[in-house]
């Protein structure tokens, strides 16, 4: 395995955040995306977001991941040093027409988003019988 694959990516904060009223960083979620014969599975990574702050929409075969921080204000500590960035995240797919949007299936577990995106019947592998005579 090259040494590249094994090192931890960085945070990556957007340049040009999307639309908001927050006055909260936004960041790029990590994705990972696996394919089976049935369906995608997007793996998103976003730390500190719960299920009830999670927005998902597909619009214009257009699909937005949105995760939102509850941030706590401080009790009667100050920071002195912040290497982990807290914010909201922010990131778009394209969907082309191989997904059946109608059927896409979300789960949010310890700050990983899952989306189960099930393949249109049209794009499936599909095995034919061959008859005799």
């Amino acid at each position: 395995m090259a040494e590249k694959e094994m090192q931890a990516r960085e945070k990556m904060e957007m340049k040009s955040p999307a639309e908001g009223t927050r006055d909260v960083p936004m960041y790029i979620p990590a994705v990972d995306i696996y394919e089976s014969e049935d369906a995608l599975v997007l793996v998103a990574d976003m730390p500190g977001v719960g299920s009830d702050n999670v927005s998902i929409e597909i619009r214009d075969n257009q699909l937005t991941l949105r995760g939102t921080i509850q941030l706590e204000p401080g009790d009667k500590e100050r920071l002195l040093l912040q290497e982990y960035g807290v914010g909201d995240y922010f990131r778009e797919f394209a969907l082309g027409r191989t997904i059946d949007q109608a059927k896409i299936e979300a789960s949010m577990k310890d700050g990983v988003l899952t989306l189960t995106m099930p393949k249109a019947d049209i794009v499936k592998p599909r095995k034919i019988t061959v008859k005799e005579g």
